[in-house]
């Protein structure tokens, strides 16, 4: 058979000399075949190209003119001072891509905010640190969109997943704040916002499936894809689904105690303990900086307390989302059973009617309920508001799932492989003439006994990273805050690392709180740490902490960040990450000869490059 002139085919000259090459190789029954199967392609493809005119007039007016309609870009925006909204945010994006999107994520620390007015779709992740502030690396941003630079926006949609901790006062208020900025601004709600507490993986689960659900259908709807019907998306099985053997908070390894030293002296006001834990063959790896997560249960004296003021016996059967249990066991080990939430207050005052707690429920009196439920755990209500004939499954509707608690891991897998080290201060103290502990740290003081077994799991934390190379590290911690950074010197020391060190540690009392104080001494010794600095606040006539060490070091300081240094701070977000953050955009100002806003620049420039980096709690 000869090859074909086919002059008039709309194919390219590539395109053409590959179906020469074929026609010449074919018998007159494999033509014939061929030319009967392109036939019925051909017809495919047209009744595709209908169906698709005929379920969206924008399919058939760009059909109409020969082209496709037009890709809206897709923009995964999340805020986070940990790597929880990280986290998410990228599962977002695998969910996006395997329905058939192509979304860009990014880091709000990261984004150019002048980028907000082209973009279209952006889908937004934050989380609320404190009393509604945002995340400290999305900072910038926010001041962007909530200040008076920010564009009108009447072209982009969004969707807004908020995360918080319901036992605060202003619950997932950074989520909030931009969910009413940008609605100001003249954006569209492609739905609305949820506001997730602190056991969110359903709701961000359910969030993602509608909110891509939406997205694909409208993708297939223009006609953008080969297929014109909108198919299912798979966001549900991408979000939720885990592989059978990954180790996670909900499919924890166990890890074997093997030391559980306190590490304060005698005397000292509070307890601090060294925990040492195995890992077994639990194939859980780690990189300083990351955290460990572990399953604890709720104080067997709190569960009793709650047992004895509602007089249900302790076998009395519950339903939960994760199946029935007696209901001691589901107060032991499945429900928070001790700090109140606004959540439960509302739920307490529809089954007692109580008016002194409805009062407390309105707007105007939000200070004096963020002070009740202060100094109120939910067994002090259940005693003060009683509900006659209350039955259990009422009471355990009101309470939240019992939460992982995260702490970071105190020790270097590359000098220590096998095991995890733990830095934990136990809270206890008195409430209404009664002990409490702490949830995670009462567990850990009380049966974390050698050769107890816990369920546990890593964290990861790109956020809070040593660099790739041998650059200079200052680290600023208080307390337990110290923790990351005894993994950090171990890390440099198993490498063989050169590159200069600064750690900067304050507690109260020299002799009593002075953490590893043995190690540092060791690592100084070593060289593996260059300088250190400590404040002891309570061994001086006038208080000084860590942040007021900075300013007395803060030509060195600035030098050292002229050098290249990265800054690290690790410890409570409420009062040490607000005072250091100041202490450092002073020294900025006072050394560089910069004025306030340039100093600020200065700092946030460290942030967008990573440079500064905080795990605040």
């Amino acid at each position: 058979m000869g090859a074909l002139d086919i002059p008039e085919f709309p194919l390219t000259s590539e395109q053409s000399d590959q179906l020469r090459t074929l026609t010449t190789s074919l018998s007159a029954e494999q033509a014939l075949w061929l030319s009967g199967y392109f036939a019925g392609l051909s017809a495919s493809t047209r009744a595709i190209a209908q169906a698709a005119a005929e379920v969206s007039p924008k399919a058939r007016v760009a059909a109409a003119a020969g082209l496709e309609a037009p890709i809206r870009t897709l923009t995964i925006l999340y805020g986070s001072e940990t790597a929880n909204c990280a986290t998410l945010g990228r599962k977002l994006a695998e969910a996006a891509r395997a329905a058939g999107l192509a979304p860009e994520v990014v880091d709000m620390a990261q984004y150019k905010s002048r980028r907000l007015k082209e973009a279209q779709d952006v889908l937004i992740i934050t989380s609320t640190h404190g009393e509604g502030d945002p995340p400290q690396p999305a900072a910038e941003f926010f001041e962007f969109v909530e200040g008076r630079k920010a564009p009108r926006l009447p072209d982009l949609r969004y969707a807004v997943l908020a995360l918080g901790d319901a036992t605060y006062e202003r619950f997932c208020e950074a989520g909030k704040r931009l969910d009413r900025r940008l609605e100001e601004l003249g954006a569209t709600r492609l739905q609305p916002r949820i506001d997730c507490d602190v056991d969110y993986d359903d709701a961000a689960a359910d969030w993602t499936e509608k909110v891509l659900a939406l997205l694909t259908t409208e993708k297939h709807e223009a006609g953008n894809t080969p297929l014109a019907p909108a198919r299912p998306v798979p966001a549900v099985s991408l979000v939720r689904a885990k592989p059978a053997a990954a180790v996670d908070k909900n499919n924890p390894a166990v890890a074997a105690v093997t030391e559980n030293l306190v590490l304060t002296g005698r005397g000292s006001s509070k307890e601090t303990r060294h925990v040492e834990l195995s890992l077994g063959d639990s194939r859980l790896d780690y990189r300083p900086g990351d955290a460990l997560g572990f399953v604890p249960q709720n104080d067997r004296a709190a569960v009793e307390s709650i047992l004895e003021t509602l007089a249900f016996p302790a076998a009395t059967p519950v339903s939960l989302k994760k199946g029935d249990a007696p209901l001691e066991a589901a107060l032991g080990r499945d429900l928070e059973i001790t700090i109140a939430t606004p959540r439960f207050l509302q739920h307490w005052v529809e089954l007692s009617g109580a008016a002194a707690l409805k009062r407390l429920t309105e707007d105007a009196h939000a200070e004096e309920r963020a002070a009740f439920l202060g100094t109120h755990h939910i067994v002090d209500i259940l005693r003060r508001f009683p509900v006659p004939g209350i039955q259990a499954q009422q009471f355990v509707a009101g309470l939240r799932p019992l939460q992982p608690r995260l702490y970071s891991i105190a020790s270097s897998s590359a000098a220590l492989p096998g095991e995890a080290h733990l830095t934990v201060a136990t809270v206890r103290y008195e409430l209404h003439g009664q002990t409490r502990m702490g949830v995670a740290s009462g567990y850990l003081a009380t049966r974390g006994v050698p050769d107890a077994r816990i369920p546990v799991y890593v964290q990861s934390n790109p956020l809070f990273r040593l660099p790739e190379d041998d650059r200079p590290i200052l680290m600023i911690g208080a307390g337990t805050g110290v923790a990351p950074y005894r993994a950090f010197l171990q890390e440099r020391e198993a490498h063989g690392a050169n590159g200069k060190t600064w750690l900067f540690f304050g507690e109260r009392h020299f002799r009593t709180d002075f953490l590893y104080q043995t190690e540092w001494q060791e690592f100084l010794k070593s060289g593996v740490l260059t300088r250190m600095n400590v404040a002891f606040s309570r061994d001086c006539a006038q208080k000084a902490y860590v942040q007021h060490r900075m300013l007395e070091h803060a030509r060195d300081i600035y030098a050292w960040l002229e050098e290249g240094a990265n800054v690290y701070v690790c410890g409570d977000a409420a009062r040490l990450a607000p005072d250091v953050h100041r202490a450092l955009v002073q020294i900025v100002a006072r050394q560089g000869g910069l004025e306030a806003e340039s100093a600020e620049e200065y700092v946030r420039t460290l942030q967008r490059d990573r440079r500064y980096q905080r795990d605040v709690y």
